[in-house]
């Protein structure tokens, strides 16, 4: 068959993880480097990406199915590791956001969300996702607002 007439498959972007088939969060090489204990070591293609399942023990993969797996990380992450700081860069936990819940207000929450616009905000290295907690953070409060 003619080569003309064969489509080729859509090129999107989108990686899936290779463990658990989430769709991957791309991520810069500084960024994985940044939360891997030895990065040095990992070989991971300049782009890879984040998985977000929580229950999923892989980080990091690329579209070489290569793996970090959550022991390989410097510290815990969130969702990974729930006890880990919902925001990378000024240290706001799930239990900040429930103590803003219990209270009846969203002191704690407000104040990250106007500490990520500024320029003391490292999102780059300290998220996991290399992208800012904002979003993390507002879907954690509402999630447990309802359950709190």
């Amino acid at each position: 068959m003619n080569k003309a007439f064969i489509r080729e498959p859509d090129e999107t972007g989108d990686l899936h993880c290779p463990a658990c088939g989430s769709l991957g969060t791309a991520v810069v090489r500084e960024t994985w480097q940044a939360h891997v204990a030895a990065p040095d070591e990992t070989q991971l293609a300049d782009a890879a990406f984040f998985c977000p399942y929580d229950k999923c023990d892989v980080v990091y993969f690329d579209m070489f199915e290569r793996m970090v797996r959550t022991e390989a990380l410097r510290h815990g992450v969130y969702p990974k590791d729930p006890q880990a700081p919902l925001c990378g860069c000024f240290g706001l936990t799930v239990a900040d956001v429930e103590a803003d819940i219990r209270e009846g207000g969203v002191t704690r929450v407000r104040a990250i969300v106007e500490k990520a616009k500024g320029p003391d905000a490292r999102c780059r290295t300290q998220s996991p996702t290399g992208q800012s907690c904002v979003a993390d953070v507002q879907r954690c409060y509402m999630k447990l607002r309802g359950s709190i």
